[in-house]
């Protein structure tokens, strides 16, 4: 194998956009998150739109909110 080809592979800190932090491992530094396991829908059973950049808004002005 070839020497000084691979990236380091160095602990790091995720950060949620909900505050949520862990430690892992990765070949990239610090990183954040939009959404996260302790706040996305699927696991807390809460509904939330995920919005980016009005997506959501623009969608209910064109064909209205339905339930």
């Amino acid at each position: 194998m070839r020497k000084d080809i691979h990236p380091k592979y160095t602990l790091t800190t995720i950060a949620c956009v909900c505050g949520n932090k862990f430690q892992t491992r990765s070949t990239k530094p610090n990183q954040r998150l939009d959404i996260c396991s302790k706040c996305h829908p699927f696991f807390t059973g809460q509904q939330k739109y995920v919005d980016t950049a009005g997506r959501v808004e623009k969608f209910f002005a064109r064909y209205g909110e339905q339930s």
